[in-house]
């Protein structure tokens, strides 16, 4: 075999013919060694790492437009994946997805549900509503100047579909972006951490109902078929009435389980116990017609440490969940980054799009640190801890284009927002947080003064 006269870096045809697990080898091999040198650039300039692994794909996917012959990645930059090599890489970018989720659940608890607040309640309600609505919104202005030709991806193309999804992606929260800087800052126990963080989980929560929702909406309308209201509800309940139950059932059904499994001395069965769980219950909600993901996070959310003590293991669940999460997770957001068009943005209407969506991205959320009822808690801290979008918001993004509801131009536009939000945030939040100290100690001396 030669390659004379072949493009210095058309490293697809170093591959063609070969074996399709060379090249999902090769794709992997690429993708993680672009995700880990991103996430450390980004966290050395202290940015979340997760920026930095969607950077490095947007680069990967975009270098076509250098004319320097790279075109390896553009059979995952298609509207529908062919090439067997890009469907497996997709499907374990899913699959990191479904880790990720259940992370997440892992991260909060039953019982951190029952404790949040009244204010971390509302600050999630209006959190998700507003933005939603926002999102709508702005969508009905920006996404119609569109050509229909750009935004016509299915033959049952419905513009209203693209609006409500636009809105559920304004709905999501990345909490844990939020998180990091408050536990960097020694800040974690503040009255405007606890609230954030409790207001994190009934987001989630609701933020799934409503992409569960969505969802179903879009999926009816792909099959020619439009809900009424009662269905919409039916779905809605159905949204609800599967978390609710999975945490019930599972609340009773788990502890005894556990026992069971812990009597087998299978090497590695802790772990194996909680993927199953995993796995199990997102494809439940995918056969209940949710979303995969809300079967993770509901996995993750019932599963607590204490149910693992029959093992007689110090190990930690998330301990051993990180391994496969640090090689899958990646994954999924070096491709987000890769199907990201930046030739999308020659389009003046994207644009308009990117920028009307950040706008509402910030107002959505800020909003909703007003509803706080303590006195002496900083609101704006609250509304920014909010603001992040992060891998939640591409999640969402990412579910919508494979629904075939959002087009490579939209996909594009709301990747920005998520880039924009989650970049933005950490430095806005550790001048928030000093800004609001600042004032206190003012407050305080003031209050001295006036005593003497």
């Amino acid at each position: 075999m030669t390659f004379v006269n072949a493009p210095a870096f058309s490293a697809a045809a170093m591959v063609a013919g070969a074996d399709p697990v060379v090249k999902v080898l090769v794709y992997l091999v690429v993708m993680l060694v672009a995700a880990k040198l991103g996430a450390e650039l980004f966290e050395r300039i202290g940015q979340p790492a997760v920026l930095g692994e969607l950077i490095a794909g947007v680069v990967l996917g975009n270098l076509v437009l250098l004319d320097s012959g790279w075109t390896f990645f553009e059979a995952l930059r298609a509207n529908v994946l062919t090439d067997h090599a890009a469907i497996a890489i997709d499907i374990l970018a899913k699959i990191g997805i479904i880790i990720l989720l259940f992370e997440v659940g892992l991260e909060s608890s039953v019982k951190d549900m029952r404790r949040v607040g009244f204010s971390s309640f509302l600050v999630a309600v209006i959190g998700v509503v507003l933005p939603f609505v926002l999102g709508y919104f702005v969508s009905t202005i920006f996404v119609t100047k569109v050509p229909k030709e750009i935004l016509a991806i299915s033959p049952n193309f419905n513009i209203h579909n693209i609006h409500l999804f636009i809105g559920a992606t304004l709905c999501a929260t990345s909490v844990g972006i939020t998180a990091r800087v408050f536990q960097d800052m020694g800040k974690i126990q503040i009255p405007e951490a606890r609230i954030v963080l409790g207001a994190a989980v009934i987001d989630d929560v609701l933020g799934l109902i409503i992409l569960a929702t969505v969802s179903a909406i879009v999926s009816s309308a792909e099959m020619g078929t439009d809900l009424s209201f009662m269905e919409i509800a039916k779905l809605t309940l159905i949204a609800v009435g599967f978390l609710v139950g999975a945490i019930i059932i599972g609340t009773y059904i788990i502890p005894k389980l556990m026992k069971v499994a812990a009597k087998f001395r299978t090497q590695g069965l802790m772990l194996i116990t909680a993927i199953l769980f995993c796995f199990g219950l997102s494809a439940l909600a995918s056969e209940a017609g949710l979303a995969s993901i809300v079967g993770a996070f509901a996995a993750g959310l019932i599963l607590e440490e204490i149910h693992f003590k029959e093992f007689g293991s110090n190990t930690t669940i998330k301990s051993l969940i990180q391994p496969i999460a640090i090689i899958f997770v990646p994954v999924f957001f070096v491709l987000m980054g890769i199907q990201v068009r930046v030739e999308s943005f020659l389009i003046p209407s994207i644009l308009g799009i990117s920028a009307g969506l950040i706008v509402v991205a910030f107002i959505g959320k800020q909003a909703c640190g007003l509803v706080v009822r303590e006195k002496d808690v900083d609101r704006v801290t609250v509304g920014l801890g909010m603001i992040p979008r992060g891998e939640v918001g591409l999640i969402f993004a990412s579910i919508g284009k494979g629904l075939g509801v959002i087009n490579d131009d939209i996909f594009s536009a709301i990747v920005i927002m998520v880039i924009v939000t989650t970049f933005v945030t950490p430095p806005l939040l550790k001048w928030s947080i000093a800004r609001a100290e600042k004032r206190i100690r003012i407050k305080q001396k003031t209050a001295r003064g006036i005593a003497e």
